[in-house]
């Protein structure tokens, strides 16, 4: 049996994304996407919001905190992750999306404060393909089942 886990977001960031950096020096940056979606039920127009946090490692983080501010649209290509721990004596869980790839998108906050927009941004999106980083660029979690 073959496995996916492909997960493919188009939103805008909920917060500006937040940079840490590993005591090995390997980046990591976290933000929110915020994913709308309309529709009909009933003859009456609705709308959803569905809210993801996302974290990008190495390279694509690096861009992406230096480039992208909240309010601006994205197009995120990763995996689905499931992180399980306890507090307060209490299981929580959280899914979330490890970016593999990104593009930016037109729209979003005009207001960058302080950011380049996408437009300013020239460099080859190559360059922020995960695939095209060195190993160990970002955790390796895959685990044989």
């Amino acid at each position: 049996m073959t496995n996916l886990n492909k997960v493919l977001l188009m939103g805008r960031l909920t917060r500006d994304p937040e940079q840490r950096f590993l005591s090995g020096g390997q980046s990591v940056v976290e933000f929110g996407l915020a994913i709308n979606r309309k529709f009909s039920a009933n003859g009456e127009k609705r709308e959803e919001t569905t809210f993801v946090d996302v974290t990008a490692w190495g390279k694509a983080g690096e861009v992406i905190h230096q480039y992208v501010a909240k309010g601006r649209s994205l197009f995120v290509e990763g995996r689905l992750k499931f992180d399980q721990w306890e507090k307060d004596g209490q299981k929580r869980s959280k899914l979330s999306v490890v970016l593999e790839r990104f593009e930016f998108l037109p729209g979003g906050d005009q207001q960058q404060g302080g950011r380049l927009t996408p437009a300013d941004f020239q460099q080859d999106q190559s360059a922020v393909d995960e695939r095209s980083l060195p190993q160990g660029s970002g955790p390796s979690e895959e685990v044989p089942f």
